[in-house]
């Protein structure tokens, strides 16, 4: 399959304010593409706007919540208004959380799963028929390595991506005859400030993982992941091990992962 060209692309991207959607947003508009940059927090996306104005793409920008349905038909607006169809689609915008289920409120799981998947979920529905106009359109769901083996003590995150995944899995069969692809870029731990927002998680919780990956490399991929029309891909070594650790060895992969719970 040919290679998608990025050059003029029109791109809604979420989660634009730091980490994985800085980095991406920067590295679209270096290729060209025009990027409907969106969330929560406007002064950072004004200092990305300023970042990107002089490189070869153009950046617009929306400030606002994602779970806030008229924030995600806002975005679907302007979209229509600006570029009159969508070629790509970047659910990046998720949040995390760290502790032990038991210990956990209700709030914390509608929170997380309302973030990482239902908000996503339902802008991706808004946007279908933008995407029915692009060239070569695709939805790019930046999920994570634990979509494929769960661990402890992030159990309300796991799920969310678990769903995000099922839910892409299924989108990408009823989609295929519309010729919208549907591609997931799979990291593990990610130097962003992801950590630094967790829903209501304690202070001195600490994220377990297998080394770690920056931002502009895990973009860098989600890059490579849209050009090259990549079904999915699992990145940083510690995330494939993990992941066929699970599946190969299962009950000893939970003993191993019982240690850190």
């Amino acid at each position: 399959m040919a290679r998608r060209d990025l050059k003029n692309a029109r791109i809604i991207l979420t989660g634009a304010s730091s980490g994985i959607g800085r980095e991406l947003t920067i590295q679209l508009c270096r290729r060209g593409a025009s990027v409907l940059a969106t969330a929560r927090r406007l002064e950072r996306l004004q200092e990305l706007e300023h970042v990107c104005h002089n490189l070869p793409g153009k950046i617009h920008i929306l400030a606002g919540d994602l779970t806030c349905e008229k924030h995600r038909q806002a975005i679907v607006d302007e979209t229509a208004s600006r570029f009159h169809g969508l070629d790509c689609l970047v659910n990046n915008a998720g949040a995390g959380a760290i502790g032990r289920f038991d210990d956990a409120t209700s709030d914390r799981l509608r929170k997380v799963m309302e973030i990482d998947f239902f908000a996503p979920v339902e802008l991706t529905r808004l946007c279908l028929p933008l995407l029915e106009r692009g060239i070569r359109p695709a939805i790019l769901n930046i999920g994570s390595v634990l979509s494929h083996r769960a661990v402890p003590n992030k159990s309300e995150y796991c799920a969310a991506k678990f769903a995000m995944r099922g839910w892409a899995e299924s989108l990408r069969v009823e989609l295929a005859r519309k010729k919208i692809e549907v591609l997931m870029l799979s990291p593990s731990t990610t130097r962003s400030e992801f950590l630094e927002s967790l829903v209501e998680t304690n202070a001195d919780e600490k994220s377990q993982s297998l080394g770690s990956m920056s931002s502009e490399r895990v973009a860098q991929l989600a890059i490579s992941t849209l050009v090259r029309s990549k079904r999915e891909m699992i990145i940083s070594l510690g995330g494939k091990a993990l992941v066929w650790a699970g599946r190969l060895f299962p009950r000893i992969t939970d003993r191993v992962l019982g240690r850190f719970a």
